[in-house]
């Protein structure tokens, strides 16, 4: 399997090469790796909410070039219309595999290697789905040594790695994911996620 957020590494690199300090979008479910890596390509990575239009919409007001979803949906506005496309990246994805005489997989190897869980879908209701994030965030503002992003639910970053949850804009599920180098973190990653869906009354042992 090759998640949307690793192709946005890999489609990302000939637009940075002849647009230099472009911003490119994913969406915050993506591998911080994937922002790291356009950051080191000389990009400028900017984290979006979940959701075709909304990432649509981001993609016009800031004029990038390019974003993408872990989930596989990539937008160009490098000389394309700005939306997404399956046929039309999957193109552009040969054109940079030929233009690099480089297999996927060996971009792939030479990416950082992190360990992190699928999408975790927790089942809740529609009209309690919300307030469990705010609860979550209330809960989580000034715990001394996590940064906390609130672009989409809660991305909650540490030494370990970070993890992430937030509700779903279509289902009567939360969303979850956890990420982080080794699997001795992401253990401590996940039981944390467990543990506050617990205080929000959330049952989610089956995810750890």
């Amino acid at each position: 399997m090759v998640w949307g957020d690793q192709l946005l590494i890999i489609l990302a690199g000939p637009i940075l090469k002849e647009i230099p300090g472009a911003t490119i979008i994913a969406d915050v479910k993506s591998s911080r790796c994937s922002s790291e890596e356009i950051e080191r390509r000389g990009g400028k990575p900017l984290m979006s909410r979940t959701g075709h239009s909304l990432i649509k919409t981001l993609l016009a007001e800031t004029g990038a070039p390019l974003a993408g979803e872990m989930s596989g949906h990539i937008f160009f506005a490098h000389r394309y219309y700005g939306f997404d496309d399956a046929l039309y990246a999957a193109v552009r994805l040969l054109a940079v595999v030929m233009a690099a005489k480089e297999s996927i997989a060996g971009m792939l190897n030479a990416l950082p290697k992190m360990v992190n869980t699928p999408e975790l879908r927790i089942d809740c209701a529609d009209e309690r789905k919300f307030s469990v994030i705010e609860e979550v965030r209330a809960r989580l503002r000034g715990v001394p040594g996590i940064a906390v992003q609130e672009i989409d639910g809660v991305r909650v970053n540490n030494d370990d790695g970070w993890w992430l949850l937030r509700a779903s804009n279509t289902q009567p599920v939360l969303v979850g994911r956890c990420e982080a180098p080794d699997e001795v973190g992401l253990g401590r990653l996940t039981s944390e996620l467990v543990r506050q869906l617990s205080l929000s009354g959330i049952d989610a042992a089956g995810i750890a």
